[in-house]
């Protein structure tokens, strides 16, 4: 493990694990911790030395003296450039591959677009970035959303009344309302949520230019969606994926809640038959 000290950002812990040789940076999905892919044992960890980073209100990531106002702000795009920059002043320039899962997907979409020569590979789970998400775009750029959600913050019933409703009209399914209820059960929980949507809220890939750049530097692409996940489905992605010219996809019997070991089963090398019969 270690940190990134990023000028004018904070500091940025990562886990690093894994026994392959290249270099993978990761950004985790909502609630968890750069150590969110170590479940993938059998799959990525093979062949990847994993950076796994902590986003900020979540594990040892630390903004440097920012202001409610800078946070609700939200994090400017060009300072996710910043992570690969510092990396490199660590380990040399290299080329590097990135991981993203559900919101970290924006990260390393964006490290593509801003570095396509320095990326290798690129993994997505269940992405956010390739489509516009309804539900987080109201929430943290219309005026009544951001209204409401700085109202549900702040309230005890309201979050958790609103999201039964949300699963009663079937807008989200069980298994996000068992994820969602438990990020605000209490005062603190909520206002993470809420910084968290808010500080990522400009930073939005151009999923166009970074179609145009896998083609164009060749990097290989994976893209791992779950059949039944009512977030960031495939269908989403579709015009992202159809812009690509060579990639891997996959669509498999699980939700949003993605990174498990069923998924690790799924995409690890299966064993060669040796021909003989039972």
């Amino acid at each position: 493990m270690g940190f990134l000290q990023i000028p004018g950002l904070g500091k940025v812990h990562f886990h690093e694990y894994g026994s392959g040789k290249k270099p993978l940076l990761a950004f985790h999905g909502y609630g968890m911790t750069g150590k969110q892919f170590h479940v993938l044992k059998n799959s990525v960890l093979p062949e990847y030395h994993v950076y796994g980073f902590d986003h900020f209100f979540h594990g040892e990531s630390d903004l440097d003296g920012w202001t409610e106002q800078q946070i609700l702000a939200g994090m400017p795009k060009v300072m996710v450039r910043a992570y690969l920059d510092e990396w490199f002043k660590i380990h040399g320039k290299q080329k590097v591959s990135v991981m993203g899962y559900s919101i970290g997907a924006n990260l390393a979409l964006i490290l593509v677009e801003e570095y396509p020569e320095m990326i290798e590979d690129i993994i997505l789970m269940a992405p956010d970035g390739l489509s516009v998400y309804k539900g987080f775009h109201f929430l943290v750029h219309k005026p009544v959303g951001k209204y409401l959600f700085g109202l549900a913050t702040k309230s005890k019933w309201l979050a958790p009344s609103l999201l039964k409703n949300l699963r009663k009209v079937r807008f989200i399914d069980e298994s996000l309302y068992n994820i969602a209820y438990n990020e605000v059960d209490t005062g603190k929980k909520r206002l993470d949520v809420y910084y968290t949507l808010n500080i990522i809220r400009m930073l939005k890939p151009d999923a166009n230019k970074v179609a145009g750049m896998i083609n164009q530097h060749q990097i290989k692409c994976i893209l791992i969606f779950g059949r039944d996940d009512k977030l960031f489905p495939k269908s989403a992605a579709m015009p992202f994926i159809n812009q690509l010219d060579n990639a891997e996809v996959h669509e498999v019997p699980l939700g949003h809640w993605l990174v498990i070991a069923t998924l690790d089963e799924y995409l690890a090398p299966q064993p060669l038959s040796n021909g003989e019969g039972p």
